[in-house]
């Protein structure tokens, strides 16, 4: 299995669809922003080619070539994405979810009117410039995996009823329904009204967060691309310690000035100790001292009707491949078997009923063992299905393939009730 994210190149453009004229050209190398353009040539050719697909009523959806992965995708007959990668293993999935995410950054920050009914296309061209930082982070190699999943990159904080109570009263203080603790653009917790949010602002908005460069206090105007794609509502963020924000969104009211120092000194003072405990929580997802086995290296936990999941690649961090390997390797592993192996997740189209009829035995389970030609070398990776909850685990290469099912069920059996 090749692991997605391996020194490569993507190109990601944006143009037109009635006229082909590009917005934006972005791109990244081995996970970083980089300068690289595509040739005008090379841009008209692939709109081209969708174009001249279209006029004969046939869909082009995604080509491959020796080394390089291209797909296509139009919204709403007004905005065309194409994206290009040369990255190793990279999967048509991903590639698709990244163009969705990518048309959502749009929406959030310059609003679904601008870009359907498009009258002046240099001011547009000037208005996307904001949505720059925001694309280039969902380009680039993350420690989050929300892009892909579509699900809310979460953690389980050590005292989250006292945080979540905290909360609560704070958001009905200032006077809104829309609250929010983000830590390194993993949500700790939110009220109930910030996760009714549809997809994809769910995700983009913690990704939004995370994004930005470090700041006391923000007033941003977004769109909310599911609920509210054409009346901007306003996110408001406040540093509460270095790396983990209070998120509001909220309409007209309360102007930024109304959170003064004392009102946050009432609510999250007495709550010091346990924001601080947040921080660790990045990128290891799980409280310090949850008893994981030995043999995990990584995992990924997705409830997909709540959209939320658990994703860390921190449980073992002293042993072979690198964090950076592991991430790659459980995002490949990850596109496979949604692709593959397991049912379409909720929300995405069923089955024909005459392929339902072909498939009569679901898939629950399915393992990956890499590097048997040398004992003790390579990886194990399980997934497991057991109602709304999915469980991906990267194993070393000591954990006996016998035991792979039995060791996941353990292990979500143990998380369940962190999600």
């Amino acid at each position: 299995m090749g692991e997605e994210g391996t020194e490569g190149t993507v190109h990601l453009l944006c143009l037109a669809a009635s006229s082909g004229v590009p917005l934006f050209c972005r791109s990244s190398r081995g996970g970083a922003p980089a300068r690289q353009q595509l040739p005008f040539s090379v841009i008209g050719s692939l709109n081209g080619v969708h174009m001249f697909g279209q006029n004969l009523e046939v869909q082009l959806n995604s080509a491959r070539t020796e080394d390089t992965t291209v797909v296509w995708k139009s919204f709403h007959d007004s905005i065309t994405l194409i994206v290009l990668s040369s990255e190793e293993g990279t999967s048509e999935l991903r590639l698709e979810r990244l163009l969705q995410m990518v048309f959502g950054a749009m929406v959030l920050l310059v609003g679904l009117e601008e870009l359907t009914n498009i009258s002046n296309i240099e001011r547009l061209k000037k208005e996307l410039r904001a949505s720059y930082g925001l694309i280039d982070s969902l380009l680039g190699d993350s420690e989050l995996i929300g892009d892909l999943t579509q699900c809310v990159d979460c953690v389980v904080p050590p005292e989250g009823s006292l945080l979540q109570e905290a909360l609560s009263g704070f958001a009905e203080a200032v006077g809104t329904n829309f609250a929010s603790l983000i830590v390194s653009g993993r949500m700790v917790v939110a009220t109930e009204s910030w996760w009714r949010l549809g997809t994809p602002e769910a995700v983009l908005l913690p990704w939004l967060v995370g994004s930005l460069p470090p700041q006391a206090a923000r007033d941003y105007p977004v769109y909310l691309p599911h609920g509210s794609p054409t009346v901007p509502h306003r996110l408001l963020t406040l540093t509460l310690l270095p790396g983990l924000e209070l998120c509001l969104l909220c309409g007209p009211r309360p102007p930024l000035s109304q959170l003064d120092p004392q009102l946050l000194e009432r609510w999250w003072q007495p709550m010091l100790d346990p924001l601080r405990a947040c921080l660790p929580l990045g990128p290891r997802a799980l409280p310090v001292g949850f008893p994981l086995h030995t043999d995990i290296l990584g995992l990924l936990l997705l409830h997909l009707e709540l959209k939320r999941c658990l994703f860390t690649v921190e449980p073992a961090g002293d042993k072979d491949p690198s964090p950076e390997q592991r991430r790659c390797i459980l995002r490949s592993f990850y596109t496979l078997v949604t692709a593959v192996h397991f049912p379409p997740e909720p929300g995405q189209q069923e089955d024909k009923a005459e392929d339902a009829a072909q498939r009569p035995q679901v898939p629950r389970a399915c393992y990956l063992v890499s590097g048997t030609e040398e004992p003790g070398t390579g990886w194990r990776l399980v997934a497991l299905q057991l109602g709304p909850r999915r469980l991906l685990l990267l194993l070393s290469a000591q954990s006996p393939v016998h035991g792979l099912r039995s060791l996941a069920t353990h292990t979500l059996h143990a998380l369940t009730p962190l999600l």
